[in-house]
C-alpha cells in the first residue's frame, strides 16, 4: 500500500487564510479576530473530512477547537494539538511585508504565526487530508486558542475532564527544528516566571539639582536590583534554582551569535556548553521596563519605576519555587531601603520528555522518513504549558513535540516565517507517523 501523500498548495493555502486573521488574544486587542480564526480552524478541519468539530468554551479565554475519529479496533487513539492565537505583531515599520497579508520569498512564507503555531495546524489539517478523513489510528485534534498569553485556563479545563482528552500519544505540533531541513525532536522543555518589580522612592517627581545627591532616585534603584540578577559572567545570580547538564545536540556558538544577531564584538553571557545555557539553566531578562522616556524626560528624580521581569526555568523546576526565589533575591538586593511591590504572574512548569521509546521511535522513523535525513533530538529553551501540564495529566502518555520552524523563523519577532519545503516534509512525516503508530 502507498504512503499517503500531502498536497503542497492545499497545505500552503490553508496556512495562508489562517495566517491573515491577526488572532491576538492578549487584552486589548480585538476579540473578533479570535472568534474568527476559531471559526476558520473549525471549517477546515470539517473540510478534512472530521464530523461533529466542536468548540468548547473556555472560562474567560478564547474558545478550543475540539474534534473525535474513534479508533479502529487494536488502534492507539493520538491527541494532535496546535494553537490559533499568535504574540501581537510589534511595530508595523519592522516587516517587510505587512504582518498579517502572507507573502512568499526565497522559498518561504512571511506573516505573523506562520511557525507559532498556524502552521501547526495546517500540518494536522494536512496529514487529515492525505488519508482523506479516515486516518489508521484514532484522532482527538485539539486546538486551542490562549496559548501565547500563558493562562494556561486550557490545562484545568483537561484537568477537570482528563477521559474526554486522554489518549496514548500525544503529538504537540509547536516546536520546531535546529535547522531547515534537519528533522528535530524536542525532548525538554524549559519552565517560565513572570515576576514585576515596582520601586517606589519618593512622592512625587523632585528637582535633580535640588535634590539629586541625597534623594533615592527610583530608576537607579531599580537598575541595581536587576543588576544583580547576574554575575559577572552572565550567569543567573539568584540563589534556589534548578541548574541540570545537557547531553543532547550541541549547539554551535558561532551559529548561536549568527542566528541570534549577536553583533560584532558583543560576547556572549554565562559560562559552560551553550545549548545547557539555552535548554537546561534559567535565565532571567527585563522585557519592559516603565520610565520616563528619554524624549521629553525632565532634569527630576523619578519617585516611581517598575521593570517585567521574565525568567526561563530548568525543566525540572517547580515555578511558583522559582519565583520566590527570585522574589526573595529581589528583597535582598533592594537598596536603600526603597518600598517595592511584587506581582508574580505566568508560571509553567518545564517537563522532560521522552526521547526513547515506541511512540518517539515511531516519531524518529516518520521524521527521517518526511525529511530524509537522520533526527536531531534536542531541548527547546521555550515554554509550552499545556504540554507539560498533559505529561502530569497523563503519565502513561507518550509525547512527541516537534514543528516545521527552523532557525531563521523569528518566532516573537518581525518577518517572522516557515519554510515551505520543510512545512511539507513535516507534514508528510505526519502521515508516517500515524501509519506508524497503526503498525
Amino acid at each position: 500500500m502507498s504512503e499517503p501523500t500531502v498536497d503542497p498548495q492545499r497545505l500552503q493555502d490553508d496556512l495562508e487564510r489562517l495566517v491573515r486573521l491577526p488572532s491576538v488574544a492578549f487584552p486589548g486587542f480585538p476579540p473578533e479576530p479570535v472568534r474568527e480564526a476559531a471559526d476558520l480552524t473549525a471549517q477546515l478541519l470539517a473540510d478534512a473530512g472530521l464530523e461533529g468539530v466542536t468548540q468548547i468554551d473556555v472560562p474567560d479565554a478564547a474558545p478550543a477547537v475540539f474534534a473525535e475519529i474513534p479508533a479502529p479496533p487494536g488502534a492507539p487513539t493520538v491527541v494532535l494539538y496546535a494553537h490559533y492565537d499568535v504574540q501581537p505583531s510589534g511595530p508595523e515599520e519592522a516587516w517587510t511585508t505587512p504582518a498579517f497579508a502572507p507573502t512568499v520569498r526565497d522559498g518561504r512564507l512571511y506573516g505573523r504565526g506562520t511557525a507559532d503555531d498556524k502552521c501547526g495546524i495546517a500540518i494536522h489539517l494536512a496529514a487529515l487530508r492525505a488519508f482523506g478523513g479516515r486516518p489508521p489510528v484514532g484522532i482527538k485534534i485539539l486546538i486551542e486558542g490562549e496559548e501565547e498569553t500563558g493562562l494556561g485556563t486550557l490545562s484545568e479545563l483537561v484537568a477537570a475532564d482528563p477521559e474526554r482528552f486522554r489518549a496514548d500519544a500525544f503529538v504537540i505540533a509547536d516546536g520546531g527544528n535546529v535547522a531547515t531541513g534537519k528533522p528535530t525532536l524536542t525532548t525538554s522543555l524549559r519552565g517560565f516566571a513572570v515576576v514585576e518589580v515596582t520601586v517606589r522612592t519618593l512622592r512625587d517627581f523632585v528637582h535633580s539639582g535640588v535634590a539629586g545627591g541625597a534623594a533615592p532616585d527610583a530608576l537607579v534603584a531599580l537598575s541595581r536590583i536587576i543588576a544583580s540578577l547576574h554575575d559577572d559572567a552572565g550567569n543567573v545570580a539568584v540563589e534556589g534554582l534548578d541548574r541540570l547538564p545537557w547531553d543532547g545536540a550541541a549547539i554551535d556558538e558561532a551559529d548561536f551569535r549568527r542566528e541570534s544577531g549577536v553583533l560584532d564584538g558583543v560576547s556572549l553571557i554565562g559560562d559552560g556548553p551553550v545549548a545547557e545555557r539555552l535548554l537546561t539553566r534559567p535565565s532571567i531578562t527585563a522585557v519592559g521596563i516603565d520610565a520616563p522616556t528619554v524624549r521629553g524626560a525632565g532634569n527630576a528624580l523619578i519617585p516611581e519605576a517598575r521593570a517585567k521581569l521574565s525568567a526561563r526555568l530548568a525543566p525540572t523546576q517547580d515555578p511558583q519555587a522559582a519565583a520566590d526565589a527570585i522574589v526573595a533575591h529581589v528583597r535582598r538586593a533592594a537598596p536603600w531601603g526603597v518600598q517595592l511591590e511584587l506581582d508574580v504572574s505566568g508560571l509553567a512548569p518545564g517537563a522532560l520528555l521522552a526521547g526513547q521509546g515506541p511512540v518517539a521511535t515511531a516519531a524518529a522513523a516518520a521524521l527521517e522518513a518526511g525529511y530524509g535525513v537522520p533526527v536531531t533530538r534536542i531541548g527547546t529553551g521555550g515554554a509550552i504549558p499545556l504540554c507539560a501540564d498533559l505529561a502530569r495529566i497523563y503519565p502513561d502518555a507518550e509525547f512527541v513535540l516537534w514543528g516545521a520552524s527552523d532557525d531563521r523563523s523569528r518566532i516573537h519577532a518581525s518577518d517572522e516565517s516557515v519554510d515551505l519545503g520543510d512545512l511539507e516534509r513535516a507534514a508528510q512525516a505526519e502521515v508516517a507517523l500515524l501509519r506508524g503508530l497503526a503498525g
